[in-house]
């Protein structure tokens, strides 16, 4: 845990120290001044929305084709999850800003490097050679990889963001032979990973039971029933029951997405009809068995299940989220389960709900009780349609970042001021996104 220290408005880097320039984000910048009244938030935006590109990503000037590393601020590795979930919020301003295209280019290109050196792992080294400090874990480690945890979330996230590109940009160059391989070598990982036993293993000689899986690293059983397995969480603790249930919803959402890649630009059918047919394979199964029955909510969707039956209620601050459905596009804010499912896990009926103080949010076991992530109040504004819901949330953000000027992975709800990871880029992204989102449709909650 960190204490925080006292600090002036803007926390940015000089401009010449700066990873990635981009003149398209100062202007925004300006332009959101007369947006945001508050000028505490209007500084947080300012500090949080630029942090990946002033200090996590690199992209290189002389490789052809573009190659991108972002790491995820204060631990220097790459993960699939995150790095593209950083960039994410500057999608809207790709075709106006040569830097943020190349960005996104590079980060797909780099991530179908890693996800060929191993579709298993969550983490990844520049430098393929290095090898790191989980080279002991028991399972089938190489030079380049930080860390070999299965997590589901990892390859959607690959999935979301060639989506997101292809979307805003259309046959961009990363769109290639080898994209298409790797969508073949993620599908194959899919079926794979419907089935146990299969071919991944993973233990860790540790005290942690979530850093470890069961079984001598196969993981907790599961029926086959068409959904994957994931053996970590998005948190990168190890998943309690082997069908985490957001990330299953983030991958039939981004299957569906990319079939269209493969047929406007491959015109590749049987790779489109094969995204859409795991796709429907998931949906089918989250209907039959992640729909459960609350005897005070109604039908809700669990965090996990096993497909004999067993199941977990609860949500974790890490997206992909039960909060997070709307925000991946899986469903709609009124989708009946989906209210039902917030109003369960926004309250202490959820074991990871936490309030105190007057501070209130979803936590996660990776941090432990009584942590609030600043990750879950930024979901929860961002899937609200209730303006008086969206200003307590941005006032809860604003009371809890301990006078940084940044958001944090967790903070006590007891002490905002004691928290966990000070340079946390993905949150930082997240909240711009926010601000964004909000300048958008909710705009007169910045005007207060």
């Amino acid at each position: 845990m960190q204490t925080a220290p006292k600090i002036s408005n803007s926390q940015r880097p000089l401009i010449e120290q700066r990873n990635v320039p981009c003149a398209r984000v100062e202007a925004l910048l300006l332009e959101m001044e007369t947006s945001i009244a508050d000028r505490e938030l209007l500084n947080l935006f300012r500090n949080c929305y630029p942090n990946t590109l002033d200090t996590s990503a690199s992209l290189s000037d002389s490789s052809n084709p573009a190659d991108a590393f972002i790491i995820t601020g204060d631990i220097n590795a790459m993960w699939l999850r995150d790095a593209p979930a950083q960039i994410h919020p500057y999608l809207p301003f790709i075709n106006e800003s040569l830097e943020l295209k190349q960005l996104f280019i590079g980060t797909i290109n780099r991530m179908m490097e890693c996800i060929e050196l191993d579709p298993y792992a969550n983490a990844f080294y520049r430098e393929t050679t290095k090898v790191g400090e989980w080279q002991k874990d028991h399972t089938h480690m190489q030079p380049g990889v930080h860390e070999r945890k299965w997590e589901l979330d990892s390859l959607c996230y690959f999935l979301r963001l060639s989506a997101d590109l292809y979307d805003q940009a259309g046959a961009v160059d990363c769109f290639n032979r080898r994209w298409l391989k790797t969508l073949e070598r993620i599908l194959r990982i899919f079926r794979t990973q419907q089935s146990f036993p299969n071919e991944y293993t993973f233990s860790r000689d540790c005290r942690t039971a979530t850093e470890t899986l069961q079984l001598n690293g196969l993981g907790t059983p599961s029926k086959a029933c068409g959904l994957i397995r994931s053996a970590f969480r998005p948190s990168d603790d190890a998943c309690t029951l082997p069908f985490h249930i957001p990330s299953n919803c983030m991958a039939a959402t981004m299957l569906d997405r990319v079939a269209l890649i493969c047929e406007k630009i491959y015109q590749a059918t049987p790779l489109a009809a094969s995204c859409r047919q795991i796709a429907s394979e998931i949906r089918s199964a989250l209907s039959k068995h992640a729909i459960i029955e609350h005897r005070k909510y109604g039908e809700v969707y669990a965090y996990e299940v096993d497909g004999y039956g067993g199941h977990i209620l609860m949500d974790d601050a890490n997206v992909p989220s039960l909060l997070a459905l709307p925000y991946l596009g899986f469903c709609s804010t009124e989708d009946p389960i989906y209210k039902n499912t917030r109003a369960l896990i926004l309250s202490e009926d959820n074991p990871y709900f936490f309030k105190q103080n007057d501070f209130e949010g979803i936590g996660s076991p990776h941090t432990g009780l009584g942590q609030i992530w600043p990750m879950s109040i930024i979901l929860r504004a961002m899937t609200s349609t209730d303006s008086k819901e969206i200003r307590h949330c941005l006032d809860l953000l604003k009371r809890s970042h301990a006078d940084t000027g940044f958001m944090h992975e967790s903070f006590s709800a007891e002490n905002p001021a004691i928290f966990t990871r000070s340079w946390f880029c993905w949150a930082n992204g997240l909240f711009g996104e926010l601000i964004l989102k909000l300048n958008k449709s909710y705009p007169e909650c910045l005007q207060v």
